[in-house]
């Protein structure tokens, strides 16, 4: 009887001290959760899907980090940053492939893809007002890639926009 009275008094202390600290970890993986449910919304409603199908949360945090720095020619920081930069630094966080040098190089390190067939992190790569690949920028979701802009920075555009639809040369996924 006495084994089974400490036997019973030690599972008591065990629960005592296990589920408070279930309890606490519990409440630290929650606050964490908050902060990437507040990003898979934000960027669901920026490219027009659901906010389940924003998954690489390392990529929308990155996206996040990054929107809205300036351009400049050559940048690779966020005091302002290019179209090739912002590829290169993207790639080697988020999807741990170097890249580098301008759009026209990057495109060589890349086998070509359809535009039908983009998945998210391939590359979009444009001719603007020249025969020469002069822009890049990684393909998200729904037609929706993020680049570096010459004019706004950091920013989220639709294939779609006449912009884009006009000077579009293609896809790349990186070798």
């Amino acid at each position: 009887m006495r084994i089974q009275t400490l036997l019973l008094a030690s599972f008591f202390l065990m629960v005592l001290f296990v589920f408070p600290s279930c309890n606490g970890e519990k409440h630290i993986s929650s606050s964490h959760t908050t902060e990437d449910i507040a990003i898979q919304k934000k960027y669901a409603a920026l490219i027009g899907v659901s906010s389940n199908e924003i998954t690489n949360l390392t990529l929308y945090k990155f996206i996040d980090d990054w929107y809205g720095v300036p351009y400049k020619s050559a940048g690779k920081t966020k005091a302002g940053v290019d179209c090739s930069g912002f590829v290169s630094i993207l790639s080697a966080q988020v999807y741990k492939k170097t890249v580098g040098g301008p759009a026209s190089s990057i495109f060589e390190s890349c086998e070509v893809v359809s535009q039908k067939n983009l998945k998210e992190g391939d590359l979009v790569f444009f001719k603007i007002n020249s025969d020469k690949i002069s822009h890049v920028g990684v393909y998200l979701k729904n037609n929706h890639f993020v680049h570096a802009s010459t004019h706004k920075g950091v920013m989220i555009n639709s294939l779609d926009e006449a912009y884009y639809k006009k000077y579009f040369y293609k896809g790349g996924r990186i070798k």
